[in-house]
């Protein structure tokens, strides 16, 4: 994807961003990109904004850095729930092994 000054503007999410009119739902978003031949990349990180809905492109720009995490992940679900707490488990093994 796009990221700096002088690259390919249809390679940026941004400038598919300024062509929706909003308020939009992120389907809307991804359709106009689609519309505007998006290459897949931008099309799949679009897919990946955290909110069904928008009100303003300003607020979808602000949800890039979510959108951005989850491309990352490939687009699954985060479950923080899960995570181990990987300080009290070293504390409570230490504890165990004098």
């Amino acid at each position: 994807m796009a990221r700096g000054i002088g690259e390919d503007p249809n390679r940026s999410p941004a400038a598919h961003i300024a062509q929706v009119e909003f308020p939009a739902s992120r389907d809307e978003i991804v359709e106009t990109a689609e519309d505007n031949e998006a290459p897949a990349e931008v099309i799949n990180f679009l897919k990946a904004l955290p909110k069904d809905s928008y009100r303003s492109a300003e607020e979808a720009l602000r949800d890039f850095g979510e959108a951005e995490r989850r491309f990352g992940l490939g687009n699954l679900a985060d479950d923080r729930s899960n995570r181990e707490n990987i300080g009290r488990t070293a504390a409570e093994d230490q504890a165990k092994h004098p």
